[in-house]
């Protein structure tokens, strides 16, 4: 877990949402040498929160396979879905299966990355837009969306998806908390001058300054 995300959990969405009991995480695992900064636990004292995972080890509760997850209906308060779904071979199911065992007024949040390297725990399959985001949160009553780094090109996205429409009060609170997060944590990337050119200029001349430079290779082999 990055600390952008766990900050977005921590501060933004349990500092101004109310986040129902019991909280489930999915991905729990904690890999070795992030125990301590991974475990999510002491930030909700005295709430019921239950780790799972694939597989057993440690900040493991539960063993449940998020495609066909072994709970009742409305079941879970809470389901964190922390830089997890890059490994989620079908997402969708997985999705829906959330919000079968979310109760009434129950909240998923999660997180992916889109601009990272390939990192197998055990797979990794996907990486996500923004709207692939909303796209996965269309069945919930409301959601939220937002990334950090590049606007065409972001290393992280965050949503939160709500069962019921959030209290307006709330909702307004959580928006200015994300809003100063995404403040404090997007960062203004440098565009080189080789970019600005290749932004501003037509199309249709890149094509045609590409193709009189094939043009001069070919000639110049053919010599």
């Amino acid at each position: 877990m990055r600390a952008s995300v766990k900050e977005f959990v921590v501060e933004v969405c349990a500092g101004t949402l109310s986040l129902a009991e019991p909280i489930y995480e999915f991905g729990s695992y904690l890999v070795p040498g992030q125990e301590e900064f991974n475990d999510l636990r002491p930030y909700f004292p005295g709430r019921k929160f239950v780790g799972a995972d694939m597989r057993h080890g440690p900040g493991v509760d539960l063993v449940l396979d998020l495609h066909a997850i072994d709970l009742p209906d409305q079941a879970a308060g809470t389901v964190l879905l922390l830089d997890t779904l890059e490994h989620v071979e079908y997402p969708r199911k997985a999705i829906a299966e959330v919000q079968r065992i979310l109760r009434p007024g129950g909240i998923v949040i999660m997180s992916s990355v889109m601009n990272f390297p390939i990192h197998a725990y055990p797979s990794d399959y996907w990486r996500y837009t923004p709207e692939a985001f909303r796209s996965l949160l269309k069945p919930f009553a409301s959601c939220f969306v937002d990334s950090l780094g590049r606007r065409d090109f972001p290393h992280t996205v965050v949503g939160v998806g709500f069962r019921d429409p959030p209290p307006a009060e709330a909702w307004e609170a959580f928006q200015a908390a994300a809003q100063a997060w995404a403040g404090r944590w997007r960062r203004k990337v440098f565009i080189g001058w080789k970019e600005w050119v290749r932004r501003l200029t037509p199309p249709i001349l890149i094509e045609s300054y590409m193709q009189r430079r094939i043009r001069k290779h070919v000639e110049a082999a053919e010599e």
